[in-house]
């Protein structure tokens, strides 16, 4: 057996046990690192290290920081009150609201789980009391994630754009935040009137019902009107969130207007705010998403492994001798939609857009195109309740027989499985103008 093989069927390995066993896909990744780079690929440790992405550590550490202070502090519990009230008394809205809220978040620097982890709880606990369809709401915020899960300053697309621009492909940073934006709001649209969205127009709603829901019933001296106490500690604009709302707004433009490095520039305000509000700090580093930076850092030192090995090359000529390069493009796709579907998203764009480097490189499809397709792909499928985000959904169910709501996000997320590819392929790849 050839050492690209063996490379290939260990890291078919780590997916599988990874799933299997509940063991972090990182932790794996780097043992396998490891193993395949000294016992098969006769690498030094020296070499091995170098595959370690360094400047993406510091975007996840320094963005989940940052994003956990404005969590500690608050903040997100400002933002998502706020949208909330703005719904005016009209249920139909709640479902988009929770869509927008965490396409907000992913959108400027929070990671997709993390987005669902502060909203699919309120988001469900409102379909429970209100008799919203809990699989409508539960697929609105898992699709509002992904819609802003791509912008250039979000975990995915820094992770995406960065593994484009090391590979030398051509790229485009807004033809990917806009593939996967317009995919879910269409996503969403369409599950939100065949799930019964347009019914709840019918439904009325009272604003100081929703003002105290969202608080908890805190507030005891709100009046009916506006429906909350605005010296309520939840809704009140306190200096700590000031200062946040304003890091994160030097962020987008550190990022966008400057082009500075976005960990460098989210470590540094979330450094700024930990020296003047310590205490909060103290709260915000536990709640790093530790399991994700493994995560991502072990697979793609892996996968330096395979480069400097030469199963990339291997892997990318074998793909483009299927014959038809739309067809190829198209198994990409689906391989990326079935493995997420059961393991890490950004794992398998990570392992996925390298490998198909030799054939993209080739131009007999769009490198944009493909790029694009293949993201859409690996993400919508995340409902599925054997990914992060569909397991937060189900966790936050309140109300159901969970059996049932399993089983309901196992056949949605069969569906994306399914027609997600095809769509996205044709739309994104086929017409070869991006």
């Amino acid at each position: 057996m050839s050492p690209e093989l063996i490379s290939i069927l260990v890291l078919v390995v780590v997916f599988v046990i990874a799933t299997t066993r509940s063991i972090n896909m990182g932790a794996l990744a780097f043992a396998a690192a490891f193993g395949v780079g000294t016992l098969v690929a006769d690498m030094k440790t020296d070499d091995i290290f170098k595959g370690f992405p360094g400047s993406l550590f510091v975007v996840l550490v320094g963005v989940t920081f940052l994003f956990a202070i404005a969590r500690a502090n608050g903040t997100t519990d400002w933002l998502v009150h706020l949208a909330i009230r703005l719904v005016g008394g009209r249920i139909a809205l709640m479902p988009w609201v929770m869509f927008a809220i965490t396409g907000v978040l992913t959108a400027i620097g929070a990671v997709s789980p993390a987005a669902v982890a502060i909203v699919a709880p309120i988001a469900m606990g409102f379909a429970a009391k209100y008799k919203i369809s809990p699989l409508l709401m539960g697929v609105m915020v898992v699709h509002g994630a992904q819609a802003g899960g791509f912008s250039p300053i979000s975990i995915y697309g820094t992770i995406v754009n960065g593994i484009v621009a090391k590979e030398g492909l051509p790229g485009n940073e807004i033809v990917l935040f806009l593939a996967s934006a317009v995919v879910n709001l269409l996503i969403a649209a369409v599950v939100f009137v065949v799930l019964g969205g347009m019914k709840l127009a019918r439904q009325p709603l009272e604003v100081h019902a929703l003002a105290h829901a969202t608080s908890g019933g805190t507030g005891g001296g709100s009046d009916t009107t506006t429906g909350s106490d605005p010296t309520d500690e939840r809704v009140s604009l306190a200096a700590p969130r000031i200062a946040t709302l304003a890091g994160l707004a030097a962020l987008v433009v550190a990022a966008l207007v400057f082009d500075l490095d976005v960990g460098l520039a989210a470590i540094t305000v979330a450094v700024l705010l930990s020296v003047v509000w310590p205490e909060q700090s103290k709260q915000a580093i536990t709640q790093i998403t530790w399991p994700t930076v493994l995560l991502i850092c072990g697979i793609l030192t892996y996968v330096a492994v395979l480069q400097t090995m030469g199963t990339i090359k291997w892997a990318g000529d074998s793909v483009a001798g299927v014959g038809a390069p739309l067809l190829a493009a198209l198994l990409i796709c689906y391989i990326g939609a079935i493995v997420s579907a059961f393991a890490s998203s950004v794992g398998i764009m990570g392992a996925l857009i390298p490998l198909a480097v030799p054939f993209l490189l080739r131009g007999d499809v769009s490198a944009v195109g493909l790029i694009a397709a293949l993201a859409v792909s690996a993400t919508v499928v995340d409902v599925s309740p054997f990914s992060t985000n569909g397991a937060l959904v189900l966790a936050g169910a309140q109300d159901v027989d969970r059996d049932k709501f399993f089983k309901q996000l196992m056949v949605y997320g069969g569906i994306m499985v399914a027609a997600a590819p095809p769509l996205v392929w044709l739309a994104l790849v086929v017409p070869g103008i991006w």
